[in-house]
């Protein structure tokens, strides 16, 4: 599985973005599909997820931020809304294959690049 990050940016605090996190080889319906982002600093952390029809938030980004896919696209997305200047980092996709609510780094065996987001205040 290869996966290919794209979305980030510059947004304002309170602003929107959306990543996109596109896939291609093995059967990408049947994956669990993440979201991760690493401050500078800080340890990577799990920010979204989703696994089949469920979808699961790490706390810091609950009620603002949205996952979503489109297995048509072999994509994932994340809506982020009502950015704060805490969610700049680099965000990563991350992929594997099986069932259940995934939030660990090592759950996830197929990782994608990274893309930048910045928030300013």
């Amino acid at each position: 599985v290869q996966l290919q990050a794209s979305g980030g940016g510059l947004a304002q605090a309170g602003g929107s973005l959306r990543l996109s996190c596109a896939a291609s080889g093995r059967v990408f319906s049947s994956s669990v599909m993440g979201w991760f982002r690493q401050a500078p600093g800080k340890e990577r952390e799990f920010v979204a997820g989703i696994n089949r029809g469920k979808t699961y938030y790490g706390d810091p980004v609950k009620g603002r931020f949205t996952i979503s896919r489109d297995n048509a696209k072999n994509t994932v997305y994340l809506q982020m809304n009502s950015l704060k200047p805490e969610d700049t980092a680099v965000y990563y996709c991350a992929a594997d294959y099986g069932l259940g609510v995934r939030t660990r780094i090592r759950d996830h065996r197929y990782w994608g690049q990274g893309t930048q987001v910045t928030v300013s205040s």
